[in-house]
């Protein structure tokens, strides 16, 4: 896997000022096409960072401006003149995965991915519409309104499944607001309305996701309820749909849930941010809950996995509404009791909701991808820095972690003071990419290694992975 270099980032230097940085988007691209490149270096002169050209009018991007202090009046009589000229704004950081546009005006936060027309392409679903392989043409199949807080969408989750045996691909989703997990019906014609069916009303959810927890290909969702530990089995599929409840003590519930086999018995246990339940032999029996630790507002999912490679599985989590990605690592003490000891992956990005788990780089080890969760609340500590999504490896000779950069994009500097005035597709620039709810992990382009799916509410994105040769 080909390594991305450290980012380091520089500003101008402007003296006794500040900063002031206008973005706008003038001219809409279209689906699948990318951002301009950097241009070339522009130069100062007295009060304003001048471009060295004025670019074509088909960019569609708009001005960097420094200012003193007292130009500030005069800069906002002037914002009107400043949104509609031509100066471009600088590139994403510099990565080795490329960034694919897939619909930079869609607003929802979950994603899935699955042949939906039976082509034998990897289609996307996302909030209200299907995105067709290979050139992502959108059809739209159902209605995901605005929830009760308008910054978000009744679509907390994508999960492709075919719920019903018909060999088509339905989506099981949640939301929030109405509280409710339903799925989504594929009609005859994929294109047509997607009829949605209830599974259950058991409260507000962050969000869900399915999962193989038996063993035996028996889907499971897990939603991440809140006051709730809740597990949801799919037990008939035909002639009726049947999803069989099953309620574990609440005493773990919290914000984050995840799975891994923490005891080491061949079973996968069920890992929240109070400590982990642990399946019992008969599927049927008590889930035994170990209150070993404390993770606090965790993302979804929680990880587990032998990430150091010493027998024993260790827990990683991110920081859902603050700054933070840490691990725990499992050892055993002079009694053969399990220890936790915590240390600190990365703490220079906040909104850490997301992780996905997998052999990005092909050398038989699994790494994981996360990032920023763009405004997953507007109000929290970071919400207007830089997007981002990494991938983390172990690197289990040097005992440390190595961060790669999968995207880093631009702040948002002019976003309003008020929180409730904030709007991503507004406030970040065009392109910006983050996490969203979900993430979706599948070899897009069919080129043998896999490549990421990132929603959220600046848009819908993949990254194509870099990797040309198996191994790193």
């Amino acid at each position: 896997m080909a390594r991305s270099p450290q980012i380091t980032a520089t500003m101008p230097k402007v003296s006794h000022g500040f900063m002031i940085a206008v973005y706008a988007h003038q001219a809409c691209p279209a689906h699948g096409t990318g951002l301009p490149e950097q241009p070339p270096p522009a130069k100062i002169a007295g009060d304003t960072l001048l471009p060295p050209n004025r670019p074509d009018s088909s960019s569609g991007i708009q001005p960097v401006i420094l200012l003193r202090p007292d130009r500030l009046p005069i800069a906002l009589a002037f914002l009107p003149f400043l949104l509609t000229s031509g100066m471009p704004i600088k590139a994403d950081e510099p990565s080795a995965w490329k960034k694919h546009v897939v619909n930079h005006r869609s607003p929802f936060e979950a994603v899935g991915v699955a042949d939906i027309n039976r082509d034998g392409k990897p289609d996307i679903f996302c909030g209200d519409s299907w995105y067709a392989a290979p050139d992502w043409t959108q059809h739209k199949v159902r209605d995901v309104p605005p929830g009760t807080n308008p910054h978000y969408h009744e679509d907390f989750a994508d999960a492709p499944l075919d719920v019903n045996g018909d060999g088509k691909i339905d989506i099981v989703t949640c939301a929030y607001f109405s509280r409710r997990i339903s799925w989504a019906e594929q009609p005859a014609d994929p294109t047509q309305p997607w009829p949605e069916q209830t599974i259950d009303t058991p409260g507000s959810m962050e969000t869900a996701y399915l999962v193989d927890l038996y063993g035996d290909q028996t889907p499971v969702l897990i939603p991440n309820v809140g006051g709730q530990v809740l597990l949801y089995e799919l037990v008939s599929r035909s002639p009726t749909v049947e999803w069989m409840t099953r309620r574990l003590a609440a005493e773990g519930a919290g914000h984050g849930v995840g799975h891994g086999d923490v005891n080491r018995d061949g079973r996968l246990d069920l890992i929240t941010p109070m400590g982990w339940y642990e399946q019992p032999v008969d599927r049927t029996g008590a889930w035994v809950f170990h209150p070993e630790f404390q993770l606090g507002t965790a993302s979804i999912g929680i990880l587990g996995h032998d990430f150091d490679g010493d027998g024993d599985t260790d827990v990683v989590w991110g920081m859902g509404h603050d700054f933070g990605l840490h691990w725990l690592k499992q050892s055993t003490d002079a009694e053969g009791k399990r220890v936790w000891t915590k240390e600190a992956i990365d703490t220079s990005f906040s909104q850490v909701h997301t992780l996905h788990l997998a052999d990005f780089d092909g050398d038989g080890e699994m790494d994981f991808v996360t990032g920023k969760r763009i405004y997953a609340h507007a109000s929290e500590p970071g919400a207007t820095a830089e997007p981002c999504l990494f991938l983390y490896t172990y690197d289990r000779s040097a005992s440390k972690w190595i961060k790669h950069v999968v995207y880093s994009g631009d702040p948002a500097p002019l976003a309003p003071l008020n929180p409730e005035e904030r709007d991503a597709m507004k406030d970040f620039r065009p392109g910006s990419a983050g996490t969203g709810l979900q993430m979706a992990i599948h070899d897009l382009d069919g080129d043998g290694d896999l490549d990421i799916v990132a929603p959220g509410k600046s848009g819908l994105y993949w990254f194509e992975n870099p990797r040309t040769t198996p191994g790193p």
